[in-house]
């Protein structure tokens, strides 16, 4: 509903909460010290009190029980996310089962999950399940751009192999002509494939001076531009244009157990080496794409991400994607032996950019 970015923003988060009444904010582990904190001394001069979980790990409905009864036992009027995408996305399913609104408050520019009213949902132990879609887009989504300027890079290096999948989904939705996220699905606007491409822009122009920036745990003009494409603007994007074999790959590389550690975007950056091999995509974009990744440092090979390249391993990830609706968008069939070969001629593509 809301869209505000800026330096020190997440210390005004008492005056955002304010019209809801008590809050209830889950936040990260590993941030939850410090943040909670931080939350103590804002809230400290305001009519209303907050409640904090710390977060558990794992997006899964075992763990949006536990922490809805945290904020029923609270009387809390509105929810808050503080952290990254699973985070985030449990957030939007606590508020969404109970019927509050909700604050998502990103601590990094790792994914576009922030602007998006979908969750992805996974077992206890990990392995992806599918997508719920909310009733309602979060109130406010605030994003402190000196928080996510001391995040760690990989989250943020993460974040831009996300938002680079976004324009080439984008595009192979509009020549299937395949349903975005807008309600039950429709037609993508201009705006949308504007906004889509708009991300992809900033990422060339701006992508290497944003990673400057964040390695001396500063706040550019740069920095800014690429933590709205990382966030907003991809998010925007793939919301009224659609995905496509990039987050399908992802999705087929989580029947891996091997592959739980790495992140969202990791895993679509490789996704998207593997559409641009399904698509034939011309020479010169392929040539592009693959030196920005490899030069900021996204996973281009299985080994990357932590997979054998054996036969049984990939038949495992090309059948899981195939079984998705994902990598069906494209203009064309998909079959799993096509996914299959796909995959094993990006991991040589890959291959081949990262020896040079």
């Amino acid at each position: 509903m809301r869209y505000v970015q800026g330096p020190g923003e997440f210390d005004r988060l008492p005056q955002y909460t304010a019209p809801y009444g008590n809050a209830c904010v889950l936040i990260d582990g590993f941030l939850y010290p410090d943040l909670n904190a931080r939350l103590e001394k804002a809230y400290a001069g305001s009519d209303h009190s907050f409640v904090s979980i710390q977060f558990q790990g794992e997006c899964c409905d075992e763990e949006a029980a536990r922490i809805g009864a945290i904020a029923r036992e609270h009387q809390a009027g509105v929810f808050v996310g503080v952290g990254g995408g699973k985070t985030l996305d449990t957030a939007k399913v606590c508020a969404d089962a109970m019927g509050l609104p909700v604050i998502i408050a990103p601590s990094s520019a790792s994914t576009d999950a922030p602007v998006s009213e979908i969750a992805v949902l996974y077992t206890a132990d990990g392995e992806y399940i599918g997508s719920r879609k909310m009733k309602r887009n979060a109130d406010l989504v605030l994003v402190d751009s000196q928080i996510i300027a001391k995040a760690p890079r990989r989250l943020f290096v993460a974040g831009m192999g996300d938002a680079l999948a976004t324009w080439l989904e984008a595009q192979a939705d509009e020549a299937s002509d395949s349903p975005n996220y807008i309600g039950t699905g429709y037609r993508r606007c201009k705006a949308g494939m504007a906004i889509a491409k708009a991300s992809w822009d900033i990422l060339f122009a701006d992508g290497p001076a944003a990673l400057r920036a964040l390695e001396r745990g500063v706040v550019t003009e740069a920095l800014e531009n690429v933590i709205e494409a990382n966030t907003l603007l991809s998010g925007l994007g793939f919301l009224n244009t659609g995905l496509a074999t990039a987050h399908g790959i992802h999705s087929g590389l989580t029947a891996l157990p091997e592959t739980h550690k790495y992140l969202h975007g990791e895993k679509v950056a490789f996704g998207v080496v593997c559409q641009m091999v399904l698509e034939n995509t011309p020479a010169d974009v392929v040539d592009q794409v693959m030196r920005f990744m490899t030069a900021i440092g996204l996973p281009v090979t299985l080994e990357q991400l932590g997979v054998e390249a054996t036969p049984e391993k990939v038949l495992a990830i090309a059948e899981k994607t195939a079984q998705g609706p994902l990598v069906h968008q494209e203009p064309f069939v998909v079959t799993t032996q096509s996914v299959y070969d796909a995959i094993l001629a990006a991991d040589e593509l890959g291959k081949q950019y990262r020896a040079m």
